[in-house]
């Protein structure tokens, strides 16, 4: 005789809508400050159903870092096509790079500030990330050095160093962009991509910097 019976939402789903709120209150509170209670007030959820789920505050924070580095690495691997030329293939990467982190800036906010900042296990997980970032990095770097120089055997570490950099300069760069009012994703790529490419680009060509000589050691 009662009303319709309540659609039961699939476990997944909810978890999900728990992990989506989650992501926002720690983006935007950090982790200390953040409150299970305003996480599950946000998810639409009692807060002991966020504990049956997730566990801790700890396993829901760590839960978010998996979720949202799974997802910023897959989007920078899907943005590459392999056929096109070196600077194509950079520019691609870095456009998806930056579209990504403007698309999810609490996620970002919880990749690169919060979890970095609050010890282990939080911060080995985002090096995990980022180690694989860098290593896709130095493979499409090296592809293209070896294409320029005709080198089929030089070897990834040659080009790790401007790896590092690359990646170091585009978090750092992705900070500014997300709290710059008027700055896009396209910007923000452009921008990295003119400062990276003029020196990559005559790095393919084999012009190199030679750094001057220190006169304080010729007379040592």
């Amino acid at each position: 005789m009662g009303g319709a019976r309540t659609k039961r939402m699939p476990r997944a789903v909810r978890e999900q809508q728990m992990l989506d709120a989650a992501v926002r209150i720690f983006g935007r509170r950090g982790y200390m400050a953040a409150s299970m209670d305003e996480i599950a007030e946000l998810a639409g959820v009692s807060k002991p159903l966020v504990y049956l789920y997730l566990n801790s505050k700890e396993d829901l924070f760590t839960a978010c870092i998996r979720r949202e580095a799974t997802a910023l690495t897959e989007a920078v691997r899907a943005g590459v096509r392999t056929d096109l030329p070196a600077d194509r293939r950079l520019w691609d990467g870095l456009g998806a790079f930056f579209a990504h982190t403007a698309a999810h800036p609490d996620a970002w906010s919880v990749l690169h500030l919060q979890a970095r900042t609050h010890g282990e296990p939080f911060a080995a997980e985002v090096a995990a990330m980022r180690e694989e970032i860098v290593a896709f990095v130095t493979r499409l770097v090296a592809a293209a050095a070896r294409e320029a120089h005709r080198a089929p055997d030089l070897p990834e570490h040659e080009v790790a160093g401007l790896a590092e950099a690359l990646v170091g300069a585009a978090e750092s760069l992705a900070v500014w962009a997300n709290t710059t009012p008027g700055v896009t994703a396209r910007q923000a790529a452009s921008t990295l991509m003119n400062f990276a490419w003029s020196g990559l680009g005559n790095l393919m060509q084999g012009s190199t910097w030679t750094p001057p000589a220190d006169p304080t050691r010729e007379c040592g």
